[in-house]
């Protein structure tokens, strides 16, 4: 985890900003020794989102199995995909 102060952003702006880039990873700032703000290159910002987005679906297709909805075969499942691609 990297941590700076809320100054080092105002100070070393692009500094902040190729680290970002270059590790993938956030950097929380701080003021008076508190968090305060995180920041993070779009990027890795964006991909977190969407492995959160994947997490989420898997998350819900599980609790709607545990909940008794129906399993379909490969075919059926690629049957009803094609469906709802052809009504769009």
């Amino acid at each position: 985890m990297n941590i700076r102060a809320s100054a080092d952003i105002r100070l070393n702006y692009n500094k902040i900003v190729e680290e970002c880039k270059q590790t993938g990873q956030p950097i929380y700032l701080t003021r008076n020794g508190q968090g305060e703000l995180v920041v993070q290159d779009i990027a890795s910002y964006e991909k977190e989102k969407q492995e959160l987005k994947a997490q989420q679906l898997v998350l819900e297709a599980f609790a709607n199995r545990l909940a008794g909805a129906k399993l379909y075969s490969n075919d059926e499942a690629l049957a009803l995909f094609d469906n709802l691609v052809k009504a769009k």
